[in-house]
């Protein structure tokens, strides 16, 4: 059964990892209601999640290649790149908000394999960020591009998604919902959210298939479950960012905030039934 179940888990991963409803946390639940009843783990969890990046690396590929390559080459004297380019600009922007989830990322490992894992603590965080969600949306200005993404708010999306570290908060959401809360347009928030992500999840992946490599197990999964729900979350992953981003030109974020408090209320209830377990 854990081929099945690998699939299973690579489709929601797909589906979830950029909407700002968190594919970790829908992980997290899903395998409880599989046939093994398994938590996937932090592990599969960040494997898999290289598959939904190297999705965004693919539809977004022109603005990383220009990006990447205008701030390369403002280094030379005779670039003509102003030291104010937009490009130059977002591409520190970038490396500087990556640095707060690096460093939280690496000193807080017990707590994300373990405690941050409980299903309480997903449930409450799926309606609360929800909640910030639908704040940031509504109030939002929505008048700022990404074309004057500033240092400091580069910092405060980068803070941000630390809080993807935990289960149900969804890294996508956190990272928009500053965006928005900052005035950002929702395709500016929701674009800079998908390129800030791409160093953080795949540091975080690389690392855990290192380790996975190392200690001969990625978990409850083999390598080859792991790689069948890696490549399937790829695929996923890409037709939901393509919808995610026509969605967002003239559509808002509140049926997403709907949909995280009702299944954070209902895991509640199902865990105070006990008919889910915490743990």
């Amino acid at each position: 059964m854990t081929f099945f179940e690998a699939i299973i888990l690579g489709l929601i991963q797909g589906l979830t990892e950029f909407l700002p409803i968190s594919s970790s946390a829908h992980l997290r639940i899903v395998g409880e209601f599989l046939p093994s009843a398994v938590d996937p783990g932090a592990t599969f969890t960040a494997i898999t999640q290289i598959g939904t990046e190297l999705a965004v690396i693919i539809y977004f590929r022109r603005d990383i290649v220009r990006i990447i390559g205008r701030w390369c080459r403002h280094f030379a004297r005779k670039s003509g790149i102003p030291k104010g380019d937009p490009d130059v600009r977002l591409g520190w922007i970038v490396i500087i908000g990556t640095v707060p989830i690096g460093i939280v990322g690496f000193l807080a490992q017990d707590y994300i394999r373990d405690a941050f894992r409980n299903l309480w603590i997903v449930a409450v965080l799926l309606i609360v960020f929800g909640i910030l969600l639908w704040l940031a949306d509504w109030l939002g200005r929505r008048t700022r591009e990404l074309d004057r993404m500033t240092y400091r708010h580069g910092i405060w999306i980068g803070l941000a998604q630390v809080l993807a570290l935990v289960p149900g908060v969804s890294r996508s959401g956190a990272t928009t919902s500053m965006g928005l809360a900052l005035g950002y347009t929702r395709p500016a928030a929701a674009r800079f959210a998908f390129l800030l992500a791409i160093p953080a999840v795949l540091g975080s992946g690389g690392y855990e298939l290192v380790t996975a490599l190392r200690t001969g197990t990625t978990g409850y999964f083999g390598y080859a479950e792991t790689a069948v729900a890696t490549v399937i979350a790829f695929v996923v992953g890409w037709l939901v960012i393509a919808f995610l981003m026509r969605y967002i030109q003239t559509r808002s974020f509140l049926p997403f905030v709907i949909y995280r408090i009702a299944l954070g209320a209902a895991i509640m209830i199902l865990l105070a039934a006990g008919l889910l377990r915490a743990a």
